[in-house]
């Protein structure tokens, strides 16, 4: 399965998609991310749909277990081409890349 590191991921025109729970995406995400839950992929595919099918579409999680999963079911669905992040959220956040978060009064955080 393909896999990218977050050092390797592009700076500009990236598609990500976050598979975490509800609430590990307000506890803090990308900006840029798509976010559907791993356990709702197969029911939402459709909305991937909307995703660009000229570039990957990088997945992740909070440590690379879950978005590769879901990255391998897409490769084989057809659906996009998906990419794993090695390491997830856990090394976006040690990358310093941006993070935003939907909770009130709180810092962004990976849960």
């Amino acid at each position: 399965m393909p896999t990218a590191s977050v050092t390797d991921l592009p700076s500009e025109g990236l598609v990500l998609l976050d598979v975490r729970e509800d609430d590990e995406w307000a506890a803090g995400h990308a900006p840029e991310a798509k976010h559907v839950p791993l356990g709702e992929l197969p029911a939402r595919v459709g909305e991937l749909a909307e995703l660009p099918d000229d570039r990957p579409v990088y997945v992740v999680c909070r440590s690379g277990g879950r978005s590769a999963r879901a990255a391998a079911w897409l490769n084989a669905a057809g659906v996009v081409d998906a990419v794993n992040v090695a390491g997830g959220m856990k090394s976006w956040q040690t990358e310093g890349r941006a993070l935003v978060g939907e909770r009130e009064g709180a810092a962004p955080e990976v849960l």
